[in-house]
């Protein structure tokens, strides 16, 4: 084991999911990653202990957690993150520290990490989000127990809308059994079908109608007051769909640059919305470590 050495890692935040539900009875997702980043550098030190951020027991978890898997023991250490991500809006910024953890924990002790086990590793912690995996992933997100690649991200526009609040993912995914989806279950298949179809054929208008059949679902489970307003403001702007978190506050309107510059779309979707919903704008990207 090299003393001092380093690993760090960024993996990309999320506008919510694209789609999320029941998959033959098993809760699954697929995120919606863009560009924006939380980061990850893990230190190596000779002196014991580990030196770590006070505020993400996560990342902490995260930590021990990959220490045990890799068998490691080093004196100590420090685990440094850098990210400006909210807290329970639906930006994943749990997986983006959990993730990043331990991507950057096994470069540091000079393993190479793959995307099935970090997300085996993560789910210990809490359910994660695809973004660790390349491109956009079909996930069992509690478990880890099976992912299916679905392709690399379309160059599509992604209008974060932000009403702010806040969602205990943890005490969501306790509540929300899978035998509550049940009675979804087929507007969940058929969400699911329609994102896979669409990137499939490189068809925008059908991951748009996947995402808003999704978030328009959900409703029932978690209401989002901002939908039904969103998705007005989408058909105005000529966009794809809309997209939610679906433990989460936050949503996105999906558009294809090519149809509206996008400072246009943003600049009318900030005339459109409430003043008090903060607006940015993104870009939908491949999940994965940087």
């Amino acid at each position: 084991m090299r003393e001092n050495a380093i690993g760090s890692a960024a993996l990309p935040a999320t506008c919510g999911e694209l789609v999320q539900g029941l998959l033959d009875g098993v809760p699954c997702l697929v995120s919606c990653p863009i560009d924006h980043y939380g980061t990850a550098t893990v230190r190596l030190k000779p002196e014991p202990g580990w030196e770590v951020p006070p505020d993400v027991p996560k990342a902490v978890s995260a930590l021990r957690v990959g220490l045990a898997y890799l068998g490691e023991s080093p004196d100590g250490g420090r685990l440094q993150l850098t990210s400006d991500l909210p807290r329970g809006r639906g930006y994943g910024s749990s997986t983006a520290d959990v993730g990043a953890t331990l991507y950057a924990l096994g470069q540091a002790l000079g393993q190479s990490l793959a995307a099935p086990e970090v997300t085996r590793m993560a789910v210990e912690v809490e359910p994660s989000d695809s973004t660790i995996f390349p491109g956009l992933v079909l996930l069992d997100h509690r478990r880890g127990s099976f992912h299916k690649s679905l392709g690399p991200a379309p160059s599509l526009i992604v209008i974060v809308l932000d009403p702010g609040g806040e969602v205990d993912t943890l005490a969501y995914n306790r509540e929300v059994s899978p035998e509550s989806l049940r009675r979804f279950a087929a507007e969940h298949r058929e969400a699911f079908a329609l994102l896979e179809a669409g990137l499939t054929e490189h068809d925008w208008e059908l991951i748009g109608k996947a995402a808003t059949l999704s978030a328009r679902t959900h409703q029932a489970v978690l209401l989002n007051p901002l939908l039904e307003a969103t998705l007005d403001v989408c058909q105005v702007l000529g966009g794809l769909g809309v997209c939610r978190a679906h433990s989460g506050t936050i949503l996105g309107l999906l558009c294809e640059p090519a149809r509206t510059p996008p400072d246009e779309l943003l600049r009318r979707a900030r005339a459109m919305i409430p003043e008090c919903v903060q607006i940015h704008l993104r870009r939908l990207v491949d999940g994965g470590p940087r």
